[in-house]
């Protein structure tokens, strides 16, 4: 790991999006909780936020931090085409918080992807970048 030990803690926010492109049908399911597995997005949510949590566990070499705060959102374009997933994650740390945001939008795909399988089998997950991440003194 690198080394922040020097490094003051300061307040750190990220927000990172991608997106999952599926079939019109598949989106109404999930509108109308539908598909078998459940309520798809309340599950991706909560998913892509605990994913968040664990980041540290997941990626080799990276920090575990203390989440202050994570939320997972979720867009349907007018298209009706692709889902966006949007995850902003912030924390008081030596060091960044895009890994967080990044892994959310990462595991909320591949849970909207897995519940919605059955119905769909031409989805594509994709475009996950990081879209800011801001530092700024703790007041």
């Amino acid at each position: 790991m690198v080394d922040v030990s020097a490094k003051p803690p300061l307040l750190r926010e990220a927000v990172a999006r991608g997106e999952i492109r599926l079939a019109t049908a598949t989106i109404e399911l999930i509108e109308n909780d539908r598909v078998a597995k459940g309520n798809v997005f309340a599950t991706a949510r909560i998913a892509g936020i605990l994913a968040a949590k664990r980041t540290g566990d997941l990626i080799p070499l990276c920090h575990p931090l203390p989440l202050s705060h994570c939320a997972v959102d979720f867009e349907i374009p007018a298209t009706r085409d692709r889902i966006v997933i949007t995850a902003s994650a912030r924390v008081t740390a030596a060091t960044g918080i895009e890994m967080e945001a990044l892994t959310a939008v990462a595991v909320a795909a591949l849970t909207l992807y897995d519940m919605c399988k059955a119905a769909d089998k031409a989805m594509v997950i994709g475009d996950i970048r990081l879209l800011s991440k801001t530092k700024s003194p703790v007041p």
